[in-house]
């Protein structure tokens, strides 16, 4: 709708302060034509906007205009009141000014919008945490949040999975991305991207040289990039499994970061087909949890790797077994 294009523009300006035609029109998804047309609706309804043509121009507000601006949509404020899990705010010390802001942006909400943003904030909670996902270690996000916002270069003690010793790194953050329910580091080190889980820093060091990220890279472009080496990772294992039905619905949330594809359900067989990926072979042994209720049909090294491991079962159980008799 052209109220709420036109609202748009002058939150941008307000918040932008000259903004290019072009660059409105990429935001809006319109013409430059549309955008000019617009503008000269905002001046007619007495906004002191104008336009600059020419390579350095754009299109601005007069300095020191600022408006009160309430004319939010009915979707528009519940969206607002659907908040993640407070777990987030809080690793980041900003619990408290989180409520502050809801209260403040309530008290600007149309009268009769107000009830129906309340009600939202009471009948959704958006909760990144997986289930079973078990206690977590506790992460001081403090120097970290520090680094990112100051703009400086950071010295990491990090301990990588499976190592024993921290490595030290320096590395140029660009952000924290918090990913169900698990913080992450993205930074960039000698040039390229990285990611690091906050629960294995060991220790964090601001620096006092400022950062030195690459130029017109932000966060989300290099968390795009890094996600998709995780989950494209060559070396991964593909597995098929197939699942009784009466344990489908565990299986799928104790293994929801391995599944790869919807299960295989035409809804009335015994079993049911699920194809999982993991980072390595040995660890498809997560398997053995769920006994004779999950069997891996392919492929043949994952089969081998599973009887390897309940072997080693039952060998640790039988040897047990032949230990002093009780009394």
């Amino acid at each position: 709708m052209k109220s709420d294009r036109l609202l748009s523009i002058l939150l941008l300006l307000q918040t932008r302060g000259r903004v290019p035609a072009p660059e409105l029109a990429d935001r809006l998804e319109v013409s430059v034509r549309t955008v000019y047309r617009d503008v000269e609706a905002l001046s007619a309804a007495g906004v002191p906007v104008y336009a600059e043509r020419g390579r350095h121009g754009g299109i601005e507000l007069l300095p020191g205009f600022r408006t009160d601006v309430t004319g939010l949509t009915a979707d528009e404020s519940r969206a607002l009141f659907i908040l993640a899990a407070q777990g987030a705010h809080a690793a980041l010390g900003l619990d408290a000014a989180l409520g502050s802001a809801l209260r403040k942006v309530m008290a600007a909400l149309p009268a009769p919008h107000r009830p129906a943003a309340e009600v939202t904030s009471r009948r959704i909670l958006v909760d990144a945490t997986r289930w079973m996902s078990g206690p977590r270690q506790s992460v001081d996000l403090e120097v970290l949040k520090d680094a990112v916002f100051s703009d400086r270069r950071l010295r990491l003690r990090y301990r990588h999975s499976g190592q024993r010793e921290p490595r030290t790194y320096t590395v140029d953050p660009y952000g924290l991305v918090a990913k169900a329910g698990v913080w992450y580091l993205v930074a960039d080190r000698r040039g390229a991207p990285r990611l690091f889980r906050a629960d294995r820093v060991r220790s964090a060091r601001l620096l006092d040289e400022p950062v030195r990220r690459r130029p017109g890279v932000e966060l989300a472009d290099a968390w795009e990039v890094l996600r998709r080496q995780v989950e494209e990772r060559e070396d991964r294992v593909e597995v098929t499994v197939r699942v009784r039905r009466d344990r489908l619905d565990l299986f799928q949330r104790l293994a929801a970061a391995q599944l790869t594809a919807p299960p295989d359900d035409d809804g009335e067989s015994e079993w049911v087909t699920v194809r999982l990926a993991y980072p390595a072979l040995g660890a498809v042994r997560q398997l053995l949890a769920f006994s004779d209720r999950v069997e891996v049909v392919d492929p043949p090294e994952a089969r081998a790797e599973l009887l390897a491991g309940a072997r080693s079962v039952l060998a640790l159980y039988q040897g047990q077994g032949q230990g002093p008799a009780d009394g």
